[in-house]
């Protein structure tokens, strides 16, 4: 995605494989595009076939048919909604864009009705949907299945997961536009997806949700060959593919990132450091400091000469040489933003090469050099950090397979605890200490688990696993590591209060926090936010989501219910955080905690995302975490309507979900 501040002399484009320039890759300055007022005949035509088409939906739901059909149907009703409600023809095709997708929604719909659905028998481009796990949302993407393809064969294909670059007028009608209109490479002998991403927000977040579900869609349709998945894209694309491809490296056979960027200091141009809780927070998706993991998963990375965003590559590559690691680099001479045409050959060429090779077969490569700073990020084939002592700082495993005594030598580096799969090695050398592993745990868990205690490392038995998993103790785990903004890239559902609130500031500001979340998360994350009340909240729903609680004790029950159970105290006056307390009446508290009620699963109290739409409006760089795991904001109304918000108190919780003793926070 280019800097915002960065005058463009022309429209930045994408070469796809086809050799074309598709205007849906290409990234432009901001604010995004103006909505076109649609003549009055179209959007009567839209209104009309989008009733029509959402009848059908409803009663297709009603027979039996397969949640992978209803997706396929829905998608397309889902697509012209929000093109409608969010008034999205930002250009004057937009509103036949919309009137295409009711036309194939119909389409569907009567196929699907006869119980004779034809959308995946043939070859080409083919618009599917799937269900999201976050909020129960149907979301699209696109693949392209090549010529000789048989969903009955048992053939196992390799797939190339591409990532779009940013487009102001990127909506879900433009999306499926561009896979109607484009042919496929005469030379495809893989399938081919597009992921949608949610629009624009640099697969962060459900962003990133989105592009593993629909992976995850495609192999339950498809027979994948998971071993040979290539993922790459361009400008927001690139960005996408040095965070999802440095994340997981494990998931790809390359990855080929085209410029984007991997910071946000830099790419910002920021010379003065953000407050302690938004500046560790950064070690979340700034791509760079995660150079060291190119050690495990081929990369090509690609720039045009004169684009801006070419250093990124050059940033990457340089950081991993001094790491050890090599990657490739293209530049494409004379080019600016895009692909340059000899160039992008080469650089398929390179991911088909690998695609061919494949990832080696489990447990695979015996020797991995794996660095994180969250446990979010936390696995890398067949070794998984479960805890680190430090969180937001760096966290290494570094292993080596000793074939003359068959011990595999693991150092590491603040790791707290490790789990390592069992079937890699009879033996196992953890800093020195020599342990076993296919037999440890009573040989009944197909990981096993290594702890460092003060006399050094010891493996767990089978007991002491299983009751690690329950983490009785209470410590940060993957998917329960925070900062608040985590909740939401896992199934959660928002809970409001029905009973008497303690505080009606509160309350007032409160609410305005949930509609806030459900624009915004409607607006730019594509998905209404689920909402239910405080009475409606079951023991499944309590089992199965996070639980975002908005209101105070009073005014919601659940809120009361998971009190005692957090590291703060809160009274109809007051709210005491730290030490410090805080007027209820111009004060809100905003925090993440394991759910007392489910330590596995999240509470979060009267947050949504922590960024807003100035963010999204910006850079995609700029999404990243405000309110760290807990604040407090002292609001004012403003005469306008809403309310204007100062942090007065935010902090990380330490690797115990407590506040440290010396606090870093921006409390006043």
């Amino acid at each position: 995605m280019l800097r915002h501040r960065l005058l463009m002399t022309a429209l930045a484009t994408l070469l796809i494989h086809t050799g074309n320039v598709d205007p849906l890759s290409a990234q432009t300055a901001y604010p995004s595009a103006k909505s076109l007022k649609i003549s009055a005949e179209d959007h009567q035509k839209i209104v009309a076939g989008l009733a029509k088409l959402q009848s059908a939906v409803a009663k297709l739901k009603q027979g039996k048919h397969s949640r992978s059909e209803l997706a396929d149907v829905e998608i397309f009703a889902k697509a012209a909604e929000w093109t409608l409600r969010h008034n999205e023809f930002f250009t004057k095709d937009h509103a036949r864009y919309t009137l295409d997708a009711i036309d194939h929604g119909l389409k569907r719909a009567a196929e699907l009705s006869a119980g004779k659905p034809t959308w995946l028998l043939g070859t080409g481009k083919v618009v599917l949907g799937y269900y999201s796990k976050v909020d129960g949302s149907v979301q699209p993407y696109v693949v392209s299945l090549p010529n000789g393809f048989d969903i009955e064969e048992t053939k196992r294909w390799p797939m190339q997961v591409e990532l779009h670059g940013r487009g102001s007028t990127l909506n879900e009608v433009r999306f499926f536009e561009r896979s109607f209109r484009s042919a496929l490479p005469e030379d495809q002998d893989w399938i081919h997806l597009a992921a949608f991403g949610r629009t624009n927000n640099a697969y962060r977040w459900s962003g990133e949700t989105d592009v593993l579900e629909a992976i995850a869609d495609a192999r339950r349709r498809f027979r994948v060959d998971h071993r040979r998945v290539t993922l790459w894209g361009f400008s927001m694309g690139g960005a996408g593919s040095w965070h999802l491809g440095l994340h997981h490296p494990s998931k790809w056979s390359s990855v080929g990132p085209g410029a984007g960027f991997v910071d946000f200091y830099k790419y910002q141009k920021q010379t003065e450091q953000l407050p302690i809780h938004q500046h560790k927070t950064l070690k979340i998706y700034d791509a760079i400091d995660y150079a060291q993991n190119a050690a495990n998963v081929p990369i090509c990375t690609y720039g045009g000469e004169f684009d801006a965003q070419l250093v990124a590559s050059t940033e990457v590559v340089e950081k991993a040489k001094k790491l050890g690691v090599e990657i490739k680099m293209l530049i494409g001479p004379g080019v600016g933003h895009k692909f340059h045409p000899d160039s992008f050959k080469e650089f398929m060429a390179f991911h088909r090469a690998k695609s061919k090779t494949g990832r080696p077969g489990f447990p695979g490569n015996k020797n991995i050099h794996f660095a994180t700073y969250t446990l979010k990020y936390n696995q890398c084939d067949w070794l998984t950090i479960e805890e680190m002592p430090r969180m937001y700082e760096q966290a290494v495993v570094k292993s080596e397979y000793d074939r003359n005594s068959g011990i595999l030598k693991v150092k590491t580096k603040n790791v707290a605890v490790l789990q390592l799969a069992r079937e890699v090695s009879d033996l196992v050398e953890i800093d020195g200490t020599v342990l076993p592993l296919n037999s440890a745990a009573e040989g009944l868990l197909p990981g096993v688990y290594y702890e460092k205690t003060p006399r050094g490392w010891v493996d767990l038995s089978y007991a002491a696993s299983r009751s690690y998993q329950d983490n009785t103790d209470g410590r940060k785990r993957h998917n329960l590591q925070g900062p608040i903004d985590d909740a939401f890239m896992e199934p959660f559902v928002c809970v409001s209060g029905t009973g008497e609130a303690w505080s009606t500031d509160q309350q007032q500001w409160s609410g305005w926090t949930l509609k806030l979340f459900e624009k915004e998360f409607d607006k730019w994350l594509r998905g209404k936010v689920p909402v239910v009340k405080d009475i409606e909240v079951t023991d499944e729903l309590t089992k199965s989501k996070n639980l975002i609680l908005f209101g105070d004790p009073g005014s919601n029950s659940v809120i009361a219910k998971v009190l005692d159970g957090l590291p703060i105290k809160w009274t109809k006056d007051e709210i005491t955080v730290a030490g410090k307390t805080y007027s209820t009446k111009d004060h809100g508290l905003s925090m993440i905690f394991p759910n007392p009620l489910n330590p596995r699963k999240y509470v979060v109290i009267n947050s949504g995302h922590t960024f807003h739409e100035k963010s999204f409006l910006a850079s995609n760089s700029w999404l990243f975490p405000r309110l760290g795991d807990i604040a407090v904001q002292k609001f004012t109304k403003k005469p306008t309507g809403g309310y204007e918000e100062e942090i007065v108190f935010a902090e990380l919780f330490n690797e115990s979900w407590q506040l440290p003793t010396a606090s870093s926070s921006t409390s006043k």
